[in-house]
This record gives structure tokens, sequence and C-alpha cells, in this order.
């Protein structure tokens, strides 16, 4: 297999990715009718900032704490510790036969200190304090993944951290990162799929060929180089960043911002606001990322206009350069539409730091005036794909006209309203549609964002609430009444009803300006080796 440069690398994530990597290669703005609930307009002129003072919507806001200690009792009650939980069968299940590492505690711990959820938050970090461990050997069930042990345990720590300031979740997480650090022990540099944290050993995929996908191998960054700059230690930030770095081998695959390639672009994002800007080498990447799929993904329906973002099949010999367009969408492309207006407003601004809320045309560059729009439209399509009898999304959708449906330019495969269902039709409690409509209100002031989420808040109410506690997936968003699958996901918690908290709260509660996913900003002060 041939070598290829960082370049290279680049020019094919779409022209920026292809979903696989192997291990061991050779060494429009709002619309104005809408009010808004923005106040302090700027008279300081065009190159100041104007105030931002969003107020909180009370009784919203109030309603999804509610609901966050309606899914942590339960859980807190039949399954305190345990990785995951099964509302249904009232049990908690770990990722191994050696016990849990806190999946769904470290992961919920950041959302209780926004919500200011105290008791709740007492005994989650005394069960931390006395009860977390990761001396858990994955062998006689199933390794632990370094993707999402990192962004769910590691990164929950760290954002316990910063919230409270208690050094307790520090010492965890350096311990946790020293366990996995084994895995980012390959030739290439890019890290094993799994690891085995008692023994500290990386795992190859044993099901995949030993191929990594590009979201496991690229969500790992903003982690990792937290942990850095809080301890000084370099060796955290360089193993991260070496996955950018170094030279990879790709396999044929789907190319798609969806399932096992999304977070890559959201954290090329992240990673250039996390350290205030000051690393131009991932700007450029995401710039020509988002050209990339602007050129080959951006679609819009042929009747309704809806915009959604297409994948790229691989076809024949040729298929580095020749690809068929498919015509679907999971549910996690959603993070996009907030992720393109965020980065409208930071990376597309034309000074930076001076943007307006909501955002003028004349304040941002030309790419960031196209990114601004395409994030808007993006955004009114995945909500097209809440129109359904739940009120939410499904998983998967194709945007095409529908049979059973002719008023929508989409339908679910394998599936039709009243039954039977496919694997696409179900609803996951996923957070990526909300975490959009949330940056999207701060970034505007308009109120029909909140009233989207509200919409949604309802929906996961009526239809994810079970009358014995906590909220399970839904089979089929597009049949009433409702049949359930027996798992409230740990991000329903950590980032579902945070995002959807958010938006109801003040403007103050976790900045746009100050945070990044949510990690602070920093300046760094360790020396990246990856430049431009």
């Amino acid at each position: 297999m041939r070598r290829r440069t960082i370049q290279y690398l680049v020019l094919l994530f779409i022209a920026a990715v292809a979903t696989h990597l192997y291990f061991f290669s050779p060494s429009p703005q709002p619309d104005p009718s809408h009010s808004s609930e923005w106040m302090g307009e700027s008279d300081e002129g065009q190159d100041s900032i104007p105030k931002r003072r969003l107020t909180a919507d009370v009784p919203k806001r109030d309603a999804v704490v509610a609901a966050f200690q309606y899914a942590w009792s339960a859980y807190e009650r039949d399954a305190m510790g345990s990785d995951e939980y099964h509302p249904i069968r009232h049990q908690g299940s770990n990722m191994s036969h050696s016990g849990g590492i806190g999946y769904t505690v470290v992961d919920a711990i950041d959302t209780m200190l926004l919500m200011g959820l105290h008791e709740e938050y007492s005994r989650a970090s005394e069960w931390v304090r006395t009860s977390l461990r990761f001396d858990r050997d994955g062998r006689t069930q199933t390794n632990f993944m370094l993707y999402q042990t990192t962004i769910r345990v590691l990164g929950g720590l760290l954002s316990a951290l910063h919230l409270s300031s208690d050094e307790m979740y520090l010492r965890h997480a350096v311990d946790l990162a020293d366990r996995m650090l084994p895995a980012f022990d390959t030739p290439s540099g890019l890290p094993l799929s799994s690891v085995n944290l008692e023994t500290r050993v990386g795992i190859p995929d044993q099901w995949n060929q030993a191929y990594i996908s590009t979201a496991e191998a690229t969500t790992l960054q903003l982690e990792f180089r937290d942990l850095a700059q809080l301890t000084k230690n370099a060796t955290y930030w360089y193993k991260a960043e070496k996955v950018i770095v170094n030279d990879g081998s790709f396999a044929q695959s789907e190319i798609r911002l969806g399932s096992r390639g999304d977070s890559y672009y959201e954290y090329l994002l992240k990673q250039y606001l996390q350290t205030d800007r000051t690393e131009p080498v991932y700007l450029k990447m995401y710039e020509d990322s988002m050209q990339g799929v602007h050129d080959y993904l951006v679609q819009k329906t042929p009747t309704r206009k809806h915009t959604y973002i297409a994948e790229l099949i691989p076809k024949g010999a040729d298929w580095k350069t020749t690809w068929d367009v498919q015509h679907k969408q999971d549910h996690l492309v959603c993070f996009l539409a907030g992720s393109l207006m965020l980065g409208a407003t930071t990376a597309g601004a034309r000074t930076p730091g001076v943007v307006s809320v909501p955002p003028r045309m004349d304040e941002l560059s030309k790419t960031g005036q196209r990114d601004w729009n395409t994030g808007v439209d993006l955004l009114e399509g995945c909500m097209e794909t809440h129109r359904t009898a739940t009120g939410l999304s499904p998983e998967i959708v194709q945007f095409q006209p529908s049979v059973d449906q002719p008023n929508r330019d989409w339908y679910i495969k394998g599936s039709k309203p009243g039954g039977p269902a496919g694997y696409d039709a179900r609803y996951m409690l996923r957070p990526e549609t909300v975490e959009s409509l949330f940056i999207a209100w701060r970034l505007t002031g308009d109120v029909q964002y909140r009233t989207y989420a509200w919409g949604i808040f309802e929906a996961i109410e009526r239809h994810s609430r079970l009358p014995g506690g906590g909220y399970a997936t839904i089979v089929d968003v597009d049949t009433v009444p409702v049949k359930h699958e027996d798992k409230q996901e740990t991000f329903f918690l950590s980032e579902t009803l945070k995002y959807l908290f958010l938006t109801f709260a003040d403007g103050e509660k976790l900045p746009l300006d100050e945070y990044a996913h949510p990690l602070p900003i920093f300046r760094p002060s360790i020396k990246p080796m990856f430049t431009i």
C-alpha cells in the first residue's frame, strides 16, 4: 500500500474523507417576521460586538430539567453505576463482565452541573469518588471502544472538572487516558479501535479486518488536547494529533457525513476554535472539507426544495474519483447544520469576533455566507424529517418522493405508516438536531428555533417517556401507539437533554465564544507539531 500525505488525505476527505482507514500502512438569514428574544442591541457601530442577552424561557427550561430528573432517577433507582440502562426491564448492563466504567454516570455529570441539580450531582460525584474504576478486563464480553470511551467517559470527566473545579475528575481522567494510550502505538499512529483497560493493550477491530473508521480515529483530539493542556503532558496532545498528521491508506467505502464519518468534520472546526484560532491548519482542512461537501453532497429535493446531504458510493475500479450519488441521510448528519452556522460566524467572519446576533451578511465572507445559508436550509430539511406520526425523526431517511405519503419528499426504507418497520424507522433519543437548534438559537435569537426544540421535546415526552421511569428508543416513528426498544442511551442525558436545556436557558450558560464542545477555549501552552 502506498503512503499518503496529509494533503492527499484532505482531498479524499471529500473531497475530504473516505470512511475507513487502515491501521498498519507502511511506515439564508432568519425570517425577519419571526419575533426575537434577543435583547441589548449595540449602538457602538459596525466594528463592535452586540451584547448577547438571550433571556431564559423558565417554564420550558424547568420542564427539561424535570425530564432529566425523571430519566436519571429511574437509572439511579435500578442501575446506579452500570454503563447502560434498560428502563423496561429496570436493569443495567456493563461493557465488561468485570464491571462498568461509569458510562452513564460520568457522561451525565456536566448536565447536572449546568442544570443546578445539586442533590443528584452530590450522589453522582460521590459514586465517582468511591466506586469508579478503570481496571476492567473487557475480553470476557467486549473490549472498550477507544472512540466511545473517549467522548463519553474522558470527555465527561473533563467537562465535570471544568464546571466543578474538583481535581478528583482530573485524577480519574489521567488514569483513563494512560490506560488508553497504548492503542495509539501502531506503525501509522492511527489508533486501534478498542483497548483493554486492565492490561493496557490496544485491540484491533476483529470484525472489520483491522480497519478504523474516520470518526473513530478523528474524534479523540478535543479531549486529549484538553487533558494535555491541563496536565502540561504533551504526550496526550501528540498521540492524538499524529492521527491527523501521519500517513494512512484508504479502503473502498461510502463517502458520507453520517455514521462512521460525521464527527471528523465536527472536530475539525472545534479543534480550530478550541485553541482560540491559533492553528490555521484545522481551518484550512475544515474549509477544504466544506468546499467538497458543497461541491458533491449538498442536494435539494425536486419538489419542495428541502436541503439534505447525500452520500457517494464508490464505483468500479476507479473508485477514488468515480461515484454514484445515494440520496440517503442519517439523523447523525443534522449536526452539520449547527456546525456550518457556527463556522460561518467564526471561521467565516470578515473580522474575527465581530459578528452580530443574528449575523449580518456583510459581516461574513463569501464562504461564510454560503455556509450560513446552507446551515439554515439544512436545519429546515432536518426538521422536515420530524413530520411523522410521532413528531420525531427516523434514524435514516431516503430523500426521494414518498410513495406511501405523497406529501413528503422523503421516505423510510423498509417501512410504511402503520408498519412493518425496519431499522431506519427508529428514534434513538439522538441529540444532533437539537444541538443544531441550540446553536441556531444562540446565533440568531430567532424564537422559531425554540419552537422547533419544544416540539421535539413534547414529542419525546409523549412517546418515549415510560410510566415506570426512564425513556426508551421508539421502534417506528411513523406508527402510533409506539413500540419501544429497551434502551435509554447515555447520550440522552448527556447531550439531548443538555442541548434542550441550553436552548431554553439564558445565553450566559455555556457561551459559544468561551466553550467548544463543551470544553473551554484556551491558548495552548504546548507547541503543536501539525502546522501549515
